[in-house]
Parts: structure tokens; sequence; C-alpha cells
């Protein structure tokens, strides 16, 4: 069996941390990733994760494109892949999925992805939301793609950050059809009040 491909698309909501785990994670379970960062990504990194942030994200990833780069493999249905992660998705972002505007890598992948039949997780970072925020979201459910945000699973009694992050970024890589492993608390039950 060949290994999985994965698209992770970074956008220039808060949120770069997940974005670095998720490529994390998805490198342990053996996963090739395809890593885009918007230009509006980059300045966000650089606040979140530091002036080494970017190469850390790269380091992180299988390969890297350009956001310009509309003749990368991945803008092109022949070119298999499992699916693509948007973490952190803004609403920019979002909204030019949900209307098929393909005008980076990242919006034109995530359109392939959803024509092609494939795995679509979007992550949106942004509260509290509008109407047109819900819409839009509304509307990319309905073609296919799961609205995840990056909600705690609080049962999971995280004590750290770190905590957090891994297990909201374990989820991501479940709902993106790859097993996450030992990174992710499953719910086994709890008592009766």
């Amino acid at each position: 069996m060949t290994a999985a491909h994965l698209i992770v698309g970074v956008t220039g909501a808060s949120g770069s941390v997940l974005a670095l785990e998720t490529l994390r994670q998805l490198g342990g379970a053996g996963v090739e990733t395809h890593l885009v960062v918007t230009s509006g990504a980059r300045m966000t990194i650089a606040h979140e994760l530091g002036s080494k942030g970017l190469a850390r994200l790269n380091e992180a990833a299988t390969h890297v494109h350009s956001p310009r780069n509309l003749a990368a493999p991945i803008a092109s249905g022949s070119f298999r892949t499992s699916g693509m992660i948007v973490v952190p998705c803004s609403m920019r972002s979002l909204a030019a999925m949900a209307h098929g505007l393909g005008d980076n890598l990242v919006t034109r992948a995530a359109d392939v992805v959803l024509k092609e039949k494939r795995r679509l997780v979007v992550a949106p970072r942004e509260a509290p939301l509008h109407e047109g925020h819900l819409e839009a979201m509304l509307r990319l459910a309905r073609l296919g793609a799961v609205i995840a945000p990056p909600v705690p699973p609080f049962y999971a009694r995280p004590a750290t950050i770190d905590d957090l992050v891994r297990e909201i970024a374990a989820r991501f890589v479940q709902w993106a059809g790859i097993d996450p492993g030992h990174c992710m608390t499953r719910w086994g039950g709890g008592s009766a009040v």
C-alpha cells in the first residue's frame, strides 16, 4: 500500500501552532505532506511562532509549494491525494473555497479536493461569527467539507496549552482519515450522576 498524501493549507487566521502540530502528527503517521502557506499566514506565523516559525513549518512538511504557483501538482485532480486540511482557516479563505474562487494555491487545491470528492477539513478561526461567515460555512459543508473549528476536548483534561494543541490537531488528522494514534484521547465513558 502506498503512503497517504495530504495537503496542508495555512492561511492568515490565528492558530499557527495548530498547523505546526498537525504537520508533526501527519509526519509521525508516515503521511507525505504538501504545505502551502499564504502571504497573510506568513505575517501571523512570524507573530505567533517567531522569526523561525515559517522555517519550522517548512521543515515539518515533506513538500512546500508557493501559494502563487497554480501550476503545482496539487492544483490538478490528476495528482492523487487523500485530501486536505486547512488550519487555521481565515474567513476570507473559507469564503473563497465556498464559492470556488481558486485565486491562490490553497483555494485552488481545496477546490480540486472538493471536485474530486476527497476529504477537506477546514479549521475556521474567528469569533464571533456573523451571518456571512455562517452562510459560507454552510455552503462549504454542503459541498462536502468538514467544518472543524479548533474546539478543545475538555474531557481529555488538558493540563497545558501543548496538551490542548495536540488534542485539537489530532482531531483534524482523524477527520482527514488518518489515525492520530496516541496523540488523541478517546472518550471511554463516564460515571452516571
